[in-house]
């Protein structure tokens, strides 16, 4: 269904003169004013989805985006080719919506992993249907996945996403070990009195079937705004909750910009024997924009310097004007340029983004 109307963010009208889009800095790079450099470039193929994950979306929908609006699969690729050869970007992420839902996924991959130098090229999904397109995708140039999945148990899924999908997930899931799509991640958000009780068993599950696990705090990019600090379940929570049957020691290795804490995992009863690891994502409790090294295309190729930004620049309006990869390059790099310290969260004039997750990209 497309019955909720979402208001439009605020857009910066782009110019097509490269010596006026940016004069901050000099560098062929994504730099902003914090010395911050983003080479992790996180693109949105689509709004759309096939789950209603209450966290995420109304019960019934939320207005999609004319599929003229969306980048078709050439512009993404040059979009990426520009984020490669100007910027240095080595990661690209594909997110969504849900991004199986682009019939071209494949093409928009194997383009992808033909730049010069490769990035890495990852996916974010809640793999239905992934059983059927893992192995085409990991031939295509696929190198990593992130799955979305909250729970292993079939009612409390339905009632979170709103679908009886868990089977469809699972067998997703091993689509993409058989593929060799390994490690698989798996992206789990806590809900208070839903599933948040289940955290142990989805560790252990994670660990038993070879899965590495992010619990991600609940972040105000819902459609209903109805996040509420007070209620969310914190990363404070999360080790609460794990520590009467694990015990979670610090990675050791350097985190760099990633958004996750790595910690490794032992059972109480065997604290020596490492099992797997976990992460956690506190984007509310613990920010980490200090590190950030990410860049964002929407869907509809605006870019977003943060999931929480309430501008953003739209660099498909140039791209389809006639513009140049220079001047392309240019508005971008201004974008980036003004990208703010932090989310501005714990902020008392603090204000929830007025798309959702599924609108920006995650």
């Amino acid at each position: 269904m497309r019955k909720t109307s979402l208001p439009t963010p605020v857009l910066r009208t782009p110019t097509l003169d490269p010596g006026t889009a940016f004069t901050g800095h000099s560098e062929d790079s994504l730099l902003d004013t914090f010395g911050r450099r983003a080479r992790d470039l996180r693109i949105s193929l689509t709004d759309f989805c096939n789950l209603r994950c209450s966290y995420c979306m109304p019960a019934e929908g939320v207005e999609f985006m004319p599929r003229d609006a969306a980048m078709s699969a050439e512009e993404i690729v040059r979009f990426a080719r520009i984020g490669v050869e100007r910027f240095g970007v080595d990661q690209i992420r594909f997110t969504g919506g849900e991004p199986l839902t682009r019939h071209d996924i494949t093409e928009i991959i194997a383009g992808v992993a033909a730049l010069r130098p490769r990035p890495n090229i990852a996916l974010t999904t809640n793999a239905i249907g992934l059983d059927n397109r893992a192995a085409k995708l990991a031939a295509a140039g696929l190198d990593r996945i992130n799955v979305s999945l909250d729970t292993v148990n079939p009612d409390t899924f339905a009632e979170i996403t709103r679908r009886p999908f868990l089977q469809r997930v699972l067998a997703g899931i091993e689509g993409a070990k058989a593929a060799g799509l390994d490690p698989v991640k798996i992206n789990a958000v806590l809900l208070p009195g839903v599933n948040d009780q289940q955290a142990p068993d989805l560790l252990q599950w994670c660990l038993d079937n070879d899965l590495s696990l992010r619990f991600i705090e609940q972040m105000p990019l819902d459609a209903g705004h109805s996040w509420d600090r007070g209620t969310m379940v914190t990363a404070a929570d999360v080790f609460a909750l794990l520590e009467p049957r694990f015990v979670l020691t610090p990675d050791e290795a350097p985190r760099g910009g990633a958004p996750a804490e790595k910690f490794r995992v032992a059972s109480r009863e065997d604290p020596e024997t490492i099992l797997g690891d976990v992460g956690i994502i506190a984007s509310v409790t613990r920010p980490f924009c200090a590190d950030c090294t990410r860049t964002r295309l929407t869907a509809e190729g605006r870019v977003r310097t943060c999931l929480f930004s309430r501008t953003e620049v739209d660099l498909l309006a140039a791209m389809r004007a006639g513009a140049s990869d220079e001047e392309i390059a240019n508005l971008w790099k201004g974008a980036h340029w003004a990208k703010l310290a932090g989310h501005g969260m714990d902020s008392a004039d603090f204000t929830q983004p007025q798309r959702p997750m599924s609108a920006i990209g995650g």
